[in-house]
């Protein structure tokens, strides 16, 4: 496989700890600004790319999770501290066990947000209905803002609003129709569960009760492939607890970023 040029990236804060934050197949890193800012204020350094064919980052000639493993594990290795936390959320999610075991040694914390553990653990039924929701659409010659818009707001939890949730919905509808469909179709035809039964480092899963694609009681189960996992339920959130219910999720992320920091100040959380 040929190398993905480098991802496009950003670093905020400044310190030993470095959290690396994986984003979705529908988003870009810009919609973790408000994240970014909350870790940064707890004394964390943050990094958070554009995936190959996202943001600024060029796309690949084929997409493939395999590939964006290797050069989110790349970017690990380029930029990364002493003590290194992998948040993936949804795609990220995905791709976050594969680069656990492309660079383990460098790699001391998973987190795990809002994400499928595999699509082989889904029946045909649930497959076709995601594809036909995201993909089908796109294929029939409608934009791509015209057919998310109400697949991206079907994944928050009931009544959630405000600027967090507005700027994650406007930075996912600005994805890349090409690219939606080649990580779409990147995600259907990879088989996660090896990458998550290899896991060796502490992992946390964070799921939003409302959460229709990360389902709470899929993810729940993700501990029968990764045993030393935990496993958090974020009420009032949907697929983007981050956003919907921060306080609560960097309640739980902190907390795990803390228990897994050697011998530093406790983060508040």
């Amino acid at each position: 496989m040929t190398p993905y040029l480098f991802p496009d990236y950003q670093v905020a804060g400044a310190g030993d700890t470095t959290v690396f934050l994986l984003h979705g197949a529908y988003g870009a890193k810009d919609y973790f600004r408000h994240e970014i800012q909350a870790l940064v204020q707890q004394g964390l350094r943050v990094v958070a790319w554009d995936a190959p064919g996202y943001g600024m980052s060029p796309l690949p000639a084929h997409l493939s999770i395999e590939g964006l493993a290797e050069a989110a594990a790349r970017l690990i290795q380029a930029v990364g501290t002493g003590t290194n936390i992998l948040v993936g959320h949804s795609m990220g999610g995905i791709v976050a066990p594969a680069v656990c075991g492309l660079i383990p040694d460098r790699v001391h914390g998973l987190v795990i947000s809002a994400t499928v553990a595999s699509f082989s653990q889904k029946t045909d039924e649930e497959k076709a209905i995601f594809l036909e929701e995201r993909i089908a659409p796109l294929n029939r010659g409608k934009s791509f803002r015209e057919t998310a818009g109400a697949v991206v707001d079907s994944m928050f939890a009931p009544g959630s609003q405000g600027p967090k949730v507005d700027l994650v919905k406007e930075v996912a509808l600005s994805t890349s129709k090409e690219t939606f469909i080649a990580a779409i179709t990147a995600i259907v035809n990879y088989e996660g569960v090896p990458a998550l039964r290899a896991v060796r480092c502490p992992t946390l899963l964070l799921a939003g009760a409302h959460d229709k694609v990360g389902k709470p009681e899929a993810m729940a189960k993700m501990v029968d492939f990764i045993p030393h996992a935990r496993y958090a339920r974020i009420e009032g959130a949907g697929h983007y607890a981050f956003a919907e219910q921060q306080d609560v999720f960097n309640q739980h992320l902190l907390a795990f970023i803390s228990a897994v920091r050697p011998e530093s100040p406790a983060v508040n959380a």
